[in-house]
C-alpha cells in the first residue's frame, strides 16, 4: 500500500477494512448492471427467435423486414447508450453522483416495458434507443461510486465485482429466452424476455436515491462537510469535521484543463474500450449467428438446444468475470488487461484457421467459447475499472464516460456491419482481424499506470486541498 496514504485527508477511507456497507453499496451498483448486461445481451436471444419463427411474429419479422432493420434493432441501445454515457458522465461531474443516481435505472425499466408491448419494429427499435440512454448512464455513475467509496486495498474488487454482474446479466437473458420458449407461445416469449429486464432495476432504484454523496466528490469537488460526515458514518467512520472549508480554493478543472492534463490517459482507455468492444459486442451479439456457422444443424426443430448451445460461450466466459475480482488487486489492472488481450489474439488467430475446416467445428466452437473467459478475465473487466481510477474526482465520471462512449461506438460498428462483414470477407478474415486488433490493445495499455493499492488522490495527480478534519474508525 501507499505510503502517501497517512498524509492524504480522506486516508481513513482508504485504510478502512472492507465493511458490509461497502459490500451493500456494490450490490446495488452491480444489480444495475446486471440489468444492463440482460438489456444489452437479451436482443441476441430475440434476434435468433424472430429469424427462425418469421411466419409467426410478421409485423417484427427479421427475414420480412430485412437484413438492414434487424442490424438497427440489434444496434439501437448500443448507439444511445453512447449518448447515455456523455450526458450522464458530464452531468454526474457538474451536480454529485447523488443527484441522478436511480434516474439512469428509471430509464431503463420504462425502456425495457416499451419494448415488450412493441406494437411493431419501429416501436421496439424507439424503445430499444430509450434503454440505451439509461444502459449508457449507468456505466460511469455506478463504477465511479464504486471507485470513491473504495478502500485502496480493495477498490479494484469492489468495482470489478459490480462489473461482473454483467456475466450474470447474460447467463439471465439465456436462461430467460429457454424458459420462455419452453412455457409460452414465440409471440409471447420474445416480449417476456425483453420486459422482465425492468424488474431488477426497478428493484434497485430506492436505494440508489437515498445513497450518501461519496467522499471524494463531497470533499474535493461540493466541499460539504455534512456530506462527507454522511459518507464517512455511512462506513462506520467517527468524524469530527467543522469549518473544513472556510478558506477553501476551487479545485474543480475545466473540460480543456481536464484533455489537456489527461489527454494521453483518455486516448488509451477510450483506444482500448474502443478494441475490446469490437470483439465483445460483435462476437457477443451475433453469438447466435457465429454458433450457428460453426455448428451445423441449429435448426427450428431444436430450437431451445440451440440457445443452450449459443448461451455456452457465455458460461464458459463466466468465471473469467469472478477470476479477474480474485486477481485484480494482486496482480493489478495493467497486466491483467495485456495478458487477457494476448490470450484473445491468439484464441482469435486459432480460430481463424480452425474456422475454415468444417470437420474441426468441435475445436473451433471451444476456441470462441474461451476466448469470452480471455475477454472477462482481462480487458472487459479492467477497461471498466481503470478509467475509474485514473482521473480525478471533478473529471473521473466525465473520463469514464468518454472512455465507455469509446467502447459502446466500437459495440455499434461490430454489431452494425458484422454480418455485412460475414457475407463480404467470411467468419475466418473476421476473427483475424479481431485478432490483430487484440495485439495493438495489448501494446497500448503498457502505456497505462498502475493503480492497485494506491489512493485515487495520488494515482491521479489530483490537487488535494489542505482541510483541518479528523477521523477515526
Amino acid at each position: 500500500m501507499s505510503e502517501k496514504i497517512n498524509s492524504l485527508p480522506l486516508s481513513e477511507f482508504d485504510k478502512i477494512r472492507l465493511s458490509f456497507n461497502h459490500i451493500k453499496l456494490t450490490l446495488v451498483a452491480g444489480a444495475g448492471f446486471l440489468t444492463d448486461a440482460y438489456d444489452l445481451f437479451s436482443i441476441s436471444i430475440v434476434l435468433y427467435i424472430l429469424t427462425v419463427f418469421p411466419e409467426k411474429l410478421f409485423p417484427l419479422s427479421i427475414k420480412v423486414l430485412g437484413l438492414p432493420l434487424s442490424s438497427y434493432l440489434a444496434t439501437s441501445a448500443i448507439l444511445f447508450a453512447i449518448i447515455g454515457q456523455l450526458v450522464f458522465g458530464s452531468i454526474s461531474d457538474l451536480l454529485g453522483r447523488k443527484k441522478i443516481y436511480g434516474i439512469e435505472a428509471a430509464i431503463l425499466s420504462i425502456g425495457a416495458i416499451l419494448s415488450a408491448i412493441s406494437p411493431n419494429i419501429y416501436w421496439l427499435i424507439l424503445s430499444r434507443a430509450l434503454l440505451g440512454l439509461g444502459i449508457g448512464g449507468d456505466y460511469p455513475i455506478s463504477s465511479v461510486i464504486a471507485s470513491e467509496y473504495g478502500n485502496a486495498k480493495d477498490r479494484g474488487k469492489m468495482i470489478a465485482t459490480v462489473f461482473s454482474n454483467q456475466g450474470l446479466g447474460i447467463i439471465l437473458a439465456v436462461l430467460i429466452g429457454i424458459l420462455s420458449l419452453q412455457f409460452l407461445p414465440p409471440d409471447l416469449a420474445w416480449r417476456t424476455v425483453l420486459g422482465i429486464a425492468a424488474i431488477p432495476a426497478l428493484l434497485v432504484i430506492y436505494f440508489r436515491r437515498t445513497m450518501p454523496e461519496t467522499p471524494r466528490y463531497s470533499f474535493h469537488v461540493k466541499k460539504d462537510a455534512n456530506e462527507l460526515n454522511k459518507a464517512a458514518e455511512y462506513l462506520n467512520i467517527k468524524t469530527d469535521i467543522k469549518n473544513v472549508y472556510s478558506n477553501a480554493k476551487n479545485t474543480r478543472q475545466s473540460f480543456i484543463d481536464f484533455v489537456e492534463k489527461y489527454w494521453r490517459y483518455l486516448l488509451i482507455t477510450a483506444s482500448t474500450w474502443f478494441i475490446l468492444d469490437v470483439a465483445f459486442y460483435g462476437t457477443g451479439i451475433y453469438s447466435s449467428f457465429i454458433s450457428s456457422s460453426i455448428i451445423p444443424h441449429l435448426t427450428q426443430e431444436n430450437i431451445k438446444t440451440a440457445i443452450f448451445i449459443i448461451g455456452l460461450p457465455y458460461l464458459v466466459g463466466l468465471p473469467g468475470y469472478f477470476s479477474a475480482v480474485a486477481l485484480i488487486d494482486k496482480l493489478g489492472r495493467r497486466l491483467l488487461q495485456i495478458l487477457g488481450f494476448l490470450a484473445m489474439t491468439a484464441i482469435y488467430f486459432l480460430t481463424s484457421f480452425m474456422i475454415k475446416e468444417a470437420s474441426y467445428f468441435v475445436v473451433t466452437f471451444v476456441l470462441f467459447a474461451l476466448s469470452f473467459y480471455a475477454i472477462n478475465l482481462g480487458p472487459n473487466t479492467t477497461t471498466f475499472v481503470i478509467p475509474a481510477e485514473i482521473y480525478p474526482t471533478s473529471k473521473r465520471s466525465t473520463g469514464h464516460g468518454i472512455s465507455a462512449a469509446s467502447g459502446k461506438l466500437g459495440a455499434a460498428i461490430s454489431t452494425l456491419y458484422l454480418p455485412l462483414w460475414k457475407l463480404q470477407f467470411g467468419l475466418s478474415a473476421i476473427f483475424l482481424g479481431l485478432g490483430v486488433i487484440s495485439m495493438i490493445g495489448a501494446v497500448l495499455t503498457t502505456y497505462l499506470p498502475e493503480p492497485k493499492g494506491i489512493p485515487l488522490e495520488e494515482i491521479s495527480q489530483e490537487e488535494v486541498i489542505q482541510a483541518k478534519s479528523r477521523f477515526s474508525s
